[in-house]
């Protein structure tokens, strides 16, 4: 079952002479599941492909399905809400609220949808995660790895149909960084959570279960490891 897909995207900034092509005719669909990290270098469309996913920038044409919603379908308020019902964002710059603890972040996402949390699932997450014993701690008493660990928390609270993960190891030192991908391939298999990662680290992408590469906007090879 395809939970993400997309037909034919397009983004085009500029006119004219100064007019980039920064994805040109990507198409592209992802199984419930799977674990999939897009790998480019610098410019070559991966971060906008990411925005597009997460319905966070609106393509020039083309579509994407997210759960079979097409997502640019959406008026902006409508789009906000299923973002933050469907979609679940790490951020390699963590992203947490400072004022608020570990498991006020974690919960955050499924508050602001005025819900409660699911206390025996967010425990699950909690304790794979190995943040029982820091729930209390505010972010700027933990360690990188260890804020990393809340965001992928945060991320999974709501239960969204994919995980959109943006250079996730992009602030860590080699050894967490590793530790990190286990734990994202974990939760991956053991909630049967989709994850698209964007990563310009081969060694990290190959830790995905297929790696897409993306060059000039388009996507030049998709191969499974």
């Amino acid at each position: 079952m395809n939970i993400l897909k997309t037909t034919n995207l397009r983004k085009i900034y500029g006119k004219g002479e100064n007019e980039v092509h920064a994805l040109d005719g990507v198409s592209l669909s992802v199984e419930k599941g799977e674990f999939i990290a897009v790998v480019g270098t610098s410019g070559s469309g991966k971060s906008t492909l990411l925005h597009m996913l997460g319905g966070l920038d609106r393509p020039t044409s083309g579509n994407v399905a997210v759960d079979g919603k097409e997502i640019f379908s959406l008026k902006d308020e409508e789009l906000t809400i299923f973002r933050r019902r469907k979609i679940g964002f790490i951020f390699q710059n963590y992203n947490l609220v400072p004022v608020l603890n570990v498991y006020e972040n974690i919960v955050l996402p499924v508050q602001l949808d005025g819900n409660e949390p699911d206390r025996d699932y967010i425990d699950s997450i909690i304790e794979t995660l190995g943040l029982t014993a820091k729930l209390q701690n505010l972010p700027n008493n933990l360690s990188g790895g260890q804020q990393q660990r809340v965001a992928i928390a945060r991320a999974l609270a709501a239960k969204p149909a994919i995980i959109l993960a943006d250079e996730p190891t992009g602030n860590l030192d080699s050894r967490t960084s590793h530790d990190v991908m286990g734990l994202l391939k974990i939760t991956s298999r053991k909630y049967a959570q989709t994850i698209v990662m964007i990563t310009h680290n081969e060694e990290i992408a190959q830790l995905a279960d297929r790696i897409i590469r993306i060059e000039d906007g388009h996507i030049v090879n998709s191969r499974k490891e």
